[in-house]
């Protein structure tokens, strides 16, 4: 058990990434009556801790029951020994590999990476060469391959497409004061830099990439470097279908058996059992 300093750290870190402290409002949802409006939302302390707001300024919207999930199994994977670095696709504002390197620095662990994956570029355009139409495949999605999709949608696919930019998330890592050599940037779209990335070993691998392509090229980079006792966390597996789909086709692609267990109602985790 951690001693109560680093649990005290740990604790004030992950109010801080939600922004607890100061209680920004959060960005309306495509589905909101005047979200093309741009008016913020009161601050819901309900919706920020479950993960179901949009927040206008905290640095991760995964809310606290994933913070604590990655804190309890990064714990297991100390304990256990179990080799490797720790890394997330697709990081937005950076706020859950700022936690990681945290938990690396609070447990005076030196002898692992935090990768930060993304694009920085936000997603990309459901056109984009490259892209299968497998990632822009449910309802609503779908129809922004073809045409406008309908207006709540595009609402949203505007504000994910704008993504964060990597310089922002580097000094959002500067201003925890925890930006140094243990963080390593891996800058670009997924299907080029995972394969290449200098990777040996994983213990912890976090997918939030949201679609098709991009978590089905994650795991097929990634997942073979997943040491045995590490876990996987998808983030998205019940927000998005094209994300569930990924995963599923991976795994019967691989023949390989997991047993996945609820964070929330919308991440799942598994260990790596063989």
């Amino acid at each position: 058990m951690p001693d109560s300093g680093t649990e005290l750290y740990l604790d004030l870190l992950k109010r801080c990434l939600l922004n607890l402290i100061y209680e920004d409002p959060r960005i309306p949802f495509g589905w909101d009556v005047d979200a093309s409006e741009g008016v913020y939302k009161n601050f819901d302390l309900e919706s920020r801790l479950n993960g179901s707001d949009w927040p206008s300024t905290a640095h991760t919207m995964i809310g606290m029951r994933r913070l604590d999930n990655i804190q309890a199994l990064f714990e297991d994977v100390l304990a256990t020994q179990t080799p490797g670095d720790l890394i997330e696709t697709g990081v937005w504002r950076g706020g859950s590999t700022i936690f990681m390197r945290g938990l690396l620095k609070a447990y005076g662990v030196t002898d692992r990476t935090v990768w930060v994956a993304d694009s920085f570029e936000g997603f990309p355009h459901p056109n984009q060469e490259g892209v299968s139409a497998r990632s822009f495949s449910s309802p609503g999605l779908a129809e922004a391959r073809t045409g406008p999709p309908p207006a709540h949608v595009q609402v949203i696919l505007d504000r994910l497409m704008q993504g964060t930019s990597y310089a922002d998330v580097r000094e959002h890592f500067a201003r925890y004061g925890l930006l140094d050599e243990q963080v390593q940037f891996l800058r670009g779209w997924f299907r080029d830099t995972l394969p290449a990335a200098p990777i040996t070993r994983l213990a912890l691998l976090r997918l939030d990439g949201d679609l098709y392509d991009s978590t089905y090229d994650a795991l097929q980079a990634l997942y073979p470097k997943l040491s045995v006792g590490g876990y996987a966390i998808v983030d998205d597996y019940r927000t998005f279908v094209e994300c569930q789909q990924a995963v599923h086709d991976y795994l019967e692609a691989t023949r390989t058996k997991v047993d996945p267990h609820d964070i929330d109602a919308e991440a799942v985790f598994w260990q790596k059992r063989d």
